[in-house]
């Protein structure tokens, strides 16, 4: 059973090791993101893999689509190394990897995976010359990758085939079904292809990514029956802001569930302005809520009704959620376990006072009409009541003294 209580029985895969990192056998579901700078421009990626590793990323793919990008791989990670950043970067290569690879050796050496998408390697005999030179290349410098099929870029020759093969079936299978049955056979056929070259087993993960959601689904559990190779799970271009999200979530929770997949990346349209690092944190926030993995004290707060007409405890739930995820930074190298504390901001009397005994430390504040005061509960028991101006800032406090009080420090 897991934590919040459901059926799961994970799926087991075969290990691979990226860096420290491991995806798939018995390790937890990873988090990983993608950068979007020109990596050319050795200073804007570093500094945006470190913002993705800040929050939270565990694993950050680069693009390295001309020989000035993988002249720069090197120095990226070399500069992230210096500043204490050593989380392992995947290259992703698209057309001319072959070349890039062959011609920088160190670009190679300085990557912790290669992603390789077989539709876009070549054409007929080039494209096994330029697929096995990918793979020569991870077998020469004991790198493991991805083989990630999209459905925006199949084999055409391959996706050909698979046509023929239905469309002479005694019982064709519409348009759809050949696409997923594409997306899948590319993937095993390519990795079958990697290990007859000399690639060890644990060095391969899949994906397999479409844009819709039941698609999604169902290549998955395909794929997942037809294979124990780690997998890598998202959807692809899941859009922007909620449909992105929502999406996502309605995609990868289902598979989660089923005990389906190794590795999440939530691929976010970035709103103009936006963090990037916000596909990291909904990744993040998915695992968490299904009591997966834990990242960061969770916040409960109320949606607000007629009771609530003030805005305070909106207020104060935001701040609250920024403040915990802001000091996870120092907390999670200083403290065990405290990615697991539950917090609760609950703006009035009517579930205030219960969802806050539930919660490690819970505030109630006064609903419209309500006494002007906010009980404060700590591991079920009121310990105080905060009023006046200071409300906000007395409750950080509270939070922050239960963390060093309750929580083992780590021995450094």
């Amino acid at each position: 059973m897991s934590e919040n209580g459901l059926s799961r029985k994970r799926r087991m895969s075969v290990g691979v090791c990226v860096g420290d990192i491991q995806i798939g056998g018995n390790a937890p579901i990873v988090v990983q993101s993608m950068t979007n700078t020109d990596t050319a421009n050795e200073a804007a990626t570093v500094e945006q893999v470190m913002q993705l590793a800040r929050a939270g990323s565990e694993l950050v793919r680069i693009t390295v689509n001309s020989m000035e990008a993988a002249a720069a791989v090197p120095g990226i990670r070399a500069n992230l190394d210096d500043m204490g950043c050593h989380v392992p970067l995947i290259g992703d290569f698209h057309f001319n990897g072959h070349k890039l690879l062959t011609a920088h050796p160190e670009c190679a050496k300085a990557l912790g995976k290669f992603r390789i998408n077989p539709g876009n390697v070549g054409h007929g005999r080039k494209r096994d010359e330029q697929f096995a030179t990918l793979i020569e290349s991870a077998c020469k410098y004991d790198k493991p990758i991805r083989i990630g099929v999209n459905w925006g870029s199949l084999d055409p020759e391959m996706l050909a085939r698979i046509m023929d093969q239905n469309a002479a079936s005694s019982n064709p299978q519409d348009a759809k079904y050949v696409m997923r049955e594409a997306l899948i056979t590319s993937a095993l056929e390519s990795a079958a292809k990697a290990e007859e070259i000399g690639l060890s087993r644990s060095k391969i993960v899949l994906s397999c990514k479409v844009s819709g959601v039941q698609d999604l689904i169902m290549v998955y559990r395909e794929l997942a029956a037809r294979c124990d190779y780690a997998l890598h799970l998202g959807l692809t271009e899941a859009g922007m802001g909620s449909k992105g999200i929502v999406a996502s979530s309605a995609a990868l929770a289902v598979l989660l569930q089923e005990g389906i997949g190794d590795t999440i990346r939530i691929s976010l349209t970035p709103e103009p302005g936006g963090s990037r690092a916000r596909e990291v944190v909904v990744a993040q926030e998915i695992l968490q809520t299904m009591g997966l993995r834990a990242f960061v004290p969770l916040v409960a707060a109320c949606p607000g009704c007629g009771r609530t007409t003030s805005t305070y405890f909106q207020e104060l739930a935001e701040s609250i959620q920024a403040y915990v995820r802001d000091e996870m930074l120092i907390w999670r190298d200083q403290y065990e376990g405290v990615e697991n504390m539950t917090l609760a901001v609950m703006g009035c009397v009517v579930n205030g006072p219960g969802e806050s005994k539930h919660a490690n430390i819970g505030i109630s504040l006064p609903g419209s009409g309500e006494s002007p005061v906010a009980p404060v509960f700590v591991d079920g028991q009121k310990t105080v009541t905060l009023k006046g101006d200071t409300i906000a800032s007395d409750f950080r406090q509270i939070v922050a003294n239960y963390v060093s009080e309750k929580y083992p420090r780590k021995h450094i």
